[in-house]
C-alpha cells in the first residue's frame, strides 16, 4: 500500500450527495475522481484498476472503508471511498471483496500508517502494528500465494533492470533516488497521471538500500 493523498470531492458529486433524498450511486465522476486519485492503482493490494478476474463483471469497485452497513451516513462521504480492484485474482477473494462489511482502524491517508509496513523476500506484506497486521491478513488477505509473487516480481524486476543498466553503480545514491521518485510518483502513461503497480514494495526497498549507503 502507499499513501493516498485525499483531494477534493468532484462538484458533481458533491451537486449529487446534495440533491434531497439520493442514497449511494457510483456516478462516472465519482469513479473518475478516485482512478485519477489513487493513479489507477487498487488502493490495498496496488495492483492496476481497472482490470479484471475471472467470474467477476466489475472492472472496480468502490470500497467505503466504513461500510455502509454499519456507518450509512457515511455512504455520501467522500473522504469515505477508495476504489479497489474486483478482489478475485486467483482463488481467494481479497481487498474490498474479502472485506465487505467489515471496517479496518487503519487510515489509508495517513504516512504514520505507511510507515509501519514493510516487506518480505517473499514479497508479504507485514505492518509492524498487530491489528493493522491482523486486518491487512485477515479482513483484507493482502497475502494471497499470487498477491506476495506479484510483488516480489515487481522487486526483483527493478533489481534486474538496475543491475543489467548500472552494473556497480546500481545501488549509488544518485540512482536509487531516481528510481525511488520514479515508483513514488505518478506517471504520464496513454495520457493519465498513473503509478506503477505494486510500486509500494519498490518504494519501501529502495529507501531500505538508501538508509544502508555510508
Amino acid at each position: 500500500m502507499i499513501k493516498i493523498s485525499k483531494g477534493k470531492e468532484p462538484k458533481e458529486w458533491e451537486k449529487y450527495r446534495n440533491t434531497p433524498g439520493v442514497s449511494y450511486h457510483a456516478i462516472p465522476e465519482l469513479v473518475g475522481s478516485l482512478l485519477q486519485e489513487q493513479g489507477y492503482i487498487c488502493a490495498y493490494c496496488m495492483r492496476r484498476i481497472p482490470c479484471r478476474d475471472n467470474g467477476i463483471s466489475e472492472d472496480h469497485h468502490i470500497e467505503h472503508i466504513l461500510s455502509r452497513d454499519k456507518h450509512p451516513k457515511l455512504e455520501l462521504n467522500y473522504n469515505n471511498m477508495v476504489i479497489c480492484c474486483p478482489g478475485s485474482i486467483g482463488v481467494e477473494a481479497h481487498c474490498d471483496r474479502k472485506k465487505d462489511n467489515c471496517d479496518i482502524t487503519f487510515d489509508l491517508f495517513d504516512a504514520d500508517f505507511i510507515a509501519t509496513l514493510s516487506y518480505e523476500s517473499d514479497g508479504k506484506i507485514v505492518s509492524s502494528h498487530p491489528v493493522y497486521n491482523k486486518e491487512i491478513n485477515e479482513k483484507l488477505n493482502l497475502n494471497t500465494p499470487l498477491l506476495k509473487a506479484n510483488r516480489k516480481e515487481s522487486w526483483r524486476a527493478v533489481v534486474k533492470e538496475l543491475v543489467s543498466r548500472r552494473g556497480n553503480k546500481a545501488w549509488d545514491r544518485p540512482t536509487l533516488l531516481k528510481y525511488l521518485q520514479k515508483y513514488s510518483s505518478k506517471q504520464n502513461k496513454d495520457g493519465k497521471l498513473q503509478y506503477i503497480p505494486y510500486c509500494g514494495i519498490v518504494v519501501y526497498n529502495l529507501q531500505k538500500k538508501l538508509k544502508q549507503l555510508p
